[in-house]
């Protein structure tokens, strides 16, 4: 069992050593699982085992997790990169040349709700671009529903809001 293991940690070091920009934890699965490498709770426990490690960090954002590869993951997939497979190689480099501008915009476009004292909550709008937040806007509302509503239609409509606040302000 140690063998597939260890090989599941190099596929996912792969991937994220590939990649100028952290990827959720949902891409790495949806990727891995698609290919049928291994099961859910597999790469789950893999992921965690990379986690504690130190190998790839962790931040949560809104229900998501976000890994990116440590130092010490880039020098340990460097020394045993070889253990991949050239196709395996191949079909992450063609995944990430195929859908690369779809996962960064999955990642530049975030949105967060919480509660503030006063029992209404704060709805935070960002956007980024290669690591630089170009916009963060919070908005107070009423009610958690109103607030997470907010957060849904920005991530649905955040590059025509982004649009026309550069109009009206510029």
């Amino acid at each position: 069992m140690t063998e597939p293991l260890t090989l599941y940690k190099l596929i996912v070091l792969y991937m994220l050593d590939q990649v100028d920009f952290p990827l959720t934890k949902a891409q790495i699965f949806d990727f891995i699982l698609n290919k049928e490498y291994t099961n859910f709770f597999t790469l789950n426990q893999v992921t965690c085992e990379l986690i504690d490690t130190g190998l790839v960090e962790s931040k949560s954002i809104r229900n998501s997790s976000h890994l990116r590869i440590t130092k010490e993951g880039e020098n340990t997939i460097h020394y045993f990169e070889k253990r991949i497979s050239d196709t395996i190689k191949e079909e992450i480099r063609t995944y990430f040349r195929e859908n690369e501008m779809q996962l960064r915009n999955e990642l530049s476009v975030l949105s967060n709700y919480y509660r503030i004292t006063s029992g209404e909550y704060v709805a935070e709008l960002i956007a980024t671009e290669k690591n630089v937040e170009l916009m963060n806007l919070k908005i107070s509302m009423p009610s958690e529903e109103a607030a997470k509503t907010l957060c849904e239609n920005w991530q649905k409509k955040n590059q025509e809001i982004y649009t026309y606040l550069m109009e009206k302000l510029l």
